[in-house]
């Protein structure tokens, strides 16, 4: 029987639950392919399902998406060099957005005589031949190492995987050459109980003490989050903390997640770092968060006590990051969530039940309402019929089922969207947690595949601005749609062009040459604009439901047909074409404010 360190790489994977590999597989792949094979002829359903991505960054973001719901890392193979490189943006993403993802890439091989099976066989092989192919990706990566034996292969991945599972999670990069990827091994196992990650970290008992104190006392308490609801269970541990403290406030600064539901009165919604209890707030928690608050715009009172928990409070991948927190401590938001509740309600209990705390409530409850009325209000048609970015979304809320995941890549529009959205289920609302454009398309499929896989199918939406559509590498994520039946829908906001741009550049020059022309002359606009709706059926072989809306009535009579071809089994794709008051811009003020 052959038994190559290939095989046992795919052994060792599924061994330690990686059930999906996201391949885009090349010429150091021999052994790999011949692994594949045998494995799907002999391990009869005990084997990893092999998803062929005609593009690496649509291969990590499908792996990046599955992860991110379920927390069970999955695996991507690239080719070589080149195979890495073009993983691009992607890994960027997954180190930012917390993602435990496996990525192993082949090696050109090292022996050029045929001394070992797996010699050079190409011309290739030379040109592929470089000095350190790990310091590709090695400054995002938890951890990288080369597979330089066959006789270890398990303990390497599962070394990495240790990484990729254990807070902060991230991507992990295995490398190795054909050579020792060809290599016979005698079978064997390791035993998996040795291989968990690092188990989570709790707050002293003196910084439960000092954080529920200072919570209770405080006159306008907030809390600002970012990854919490990763884990889901920890949702409610945070909701447990506003009952508690009531009048506690909680912001959504978009690390990925859904954290806080919009059901609750301390509900502030998510926005990326400027919000204006920010200013206001006497004690501010910020917990499992990157960007608490932007200094430049928003930046919270002098006298302010800050705690900062965190599983990175150091941020050691930023060069330059430092909030003024009283106390930082690297502890587990849910373990550390949980220690408050339980200080609160035994130590603190006959405070927290004060009839000040019931006065608080009523009045928290009264501004949320107010809050959610004005939301509605956004979401309106103007004289012509046409819709911005909160008609929209309300729409698609009104629609989709109920437990919709959504998957969201917005840009400069999220806010809107997540107004709108309302999530309240953990899980539920999911996004790039990163700046690299292009996510959500193989984010959306992994989502969804994710679902599936694990028994708890839900309806999944794709809400993706038309530039980073682009970015998303359609052409392979509706053919990877197609070719795998992995029905999900598709709404691009098509606001003809970049609208980042424009608001960066308005923030540092607000009166600038700039500020006076339009995208076109801003070189940020898509001006003639693509069928986005059509790239799409295009790399399906027409395989999917695609159409284009303008106006209200056209939303109204589309939204419901593309949503009834999903929940049937096909992928939909509509261009949902905005206007707003400023129309020459495509999206008008929401472009600029998001």
């Amino acid at each position: 029987m052959v038994y190559t360190a290939s095989f046992a790489f795919f052994e060792a994977i599924w061994e330690a639950g990686v059930t999906h590999v996201f391949v885009n597989l090349g010429s150091d792949h021999p052994s790999i392919i011949e692994a594949i094979v045998k494995g799907q002829n002999e391990k009869k359903g005990q084997f990893p399902r092999i998803i062929t991505c005609p593009n690496e960054m649509v291969a990590l973001s499908m792996a990046d998406g599955y992860a991110r719901l379920t927390g069970k890392p999955q695996c991507v193979i690239v080719h070589v060099d080149v195979g890495t490189q073009g993983l691009g943006a992607a890994v960027h993403n997954a180190s930012c957005g917390r993602a435990p993802v496996l990525i192993f890439a082949g090696l050109s091989p090292f022996t050029i005589e045929g001394e070992m099976r797996g010699s050079r066989t190409e011309y290739i092989h030379w040109i592929q031949d470089i000095p350190d192919q790990k310091q590709i990706v090695a400054q995002y990566c938890r951890y990288t190492g080369e597979i330089k034996s066959g006789k270890n292969v398990k303990q390497l991945v599962n070394r990495a995987l240790s990484f990729a599972k254990s807070d902060p999670q991230g991507p992990v990069y295995l490398c190795g050459a054909r050579e020792p990827m060809e290599e016979d091994l005698t079978p064997y196992q390791l035993k998996q109980e040795y291989w968990n990650p690092v188990e989570p970290a709790a707050l002293p008992p003196s910084g439960v003490k000092m954080i529920a104190e200072a919570l209770v006392n405080a006159q306008q308490p907030l809390a600002i989050v970012g990854y919490t609801g990763r884990k889901h269970a920890a949702v409610q541990e945070l909701v447990d903390l506003a009952n508690n403290v009531k009048g506690l406030r909680v912001l959504d600064t978009g690390g990925s997640d859904m954290c806080f539901p919009a059901n609750h009165p301390g509900w502030l919604g998510l926005r990326y770092g400027i919000e204006a209890n920010i200013k206001s707030a006497d004690v501010i928690l910020v917990m499992d968060c990157d960007v608490p608050w932007i200094h430049t715009q928003c930046p919270p009172s002098e006298t302010a006590k800050i705690f900062h928990i965190d599983v990175d409070p150091l941020k050691q991948q930023m060069p330059v990051y430092y909030i003024n927190a009283l106390k930082r401590y690297r502890a587990d938001s849910y373990t550390s969530l949980q220690q408050l509740n339980s200080h609160l309600t035994t130590a603190l209990k006959d405070k927290i039940t004060s009839s000040l705390f019931t006065d608080r409530w009523t009045a928290l409850q009264s501004s949320h309402k107010q809050k959610l009325e004005t939301i509605a209000a956004e979401a309106v048609v103007d004289e012509n019929g046409h819709f911005g970015t909160p008609y929209l979304t309300a729409q698609l809320k009104k629609y989709c089922p109920a437990d919709t995941i959504w998957a969201i890549e917005a840009v400069t529009q999220t806010a809107f969207v997540a107004d709108q959205i309302q999530a309240t289920l953990p899980g539920s609302w999911i996004n790039c947690g990163g700046g690299g454009l292009g996510w959500s398309g193989g984010g959306a499929l992994g989502i969804k595949l994710a679902t599936d896989t694990e028994g708890k199918a839900k309806f999944v939406c794709q809400i993706v601005g038309d530039g980073t559509y682009l970015f998303s590498v359609p052409g392979s994520v509706y053919w990877i749609s197609n070719r795998y039946k992995i029905p999900v829908l598709t709404i691009v906001l098509n606001n003809q062009g970049w609208n980042a741009p424009r608001k960066s550049m308005l923030l540092v020059h607000p009166d600038g040459e700039g500020s006076k022309v339009d995208n076109v002359e801003l070189n940020i606009s898509f001006k003639p604009t693509p069928d986005y709706a059509g790239i799409a059926k295009a790399a399906a072989g027409g395989e999917i439901w695609a159409a284009s809306a303008s106006t209200a009535d056209e939303l109204g009579k589309l939204l419901p047909e593309a949503i009834k071809e999903v929940l049937g089994g096909r992928t939909a794709v509509l261009d949902a074409q905005l206007q707003g008051p400023e129309g020459k811009y495509g999206g008008g003020k929401a472009a600029l404010i998001g």
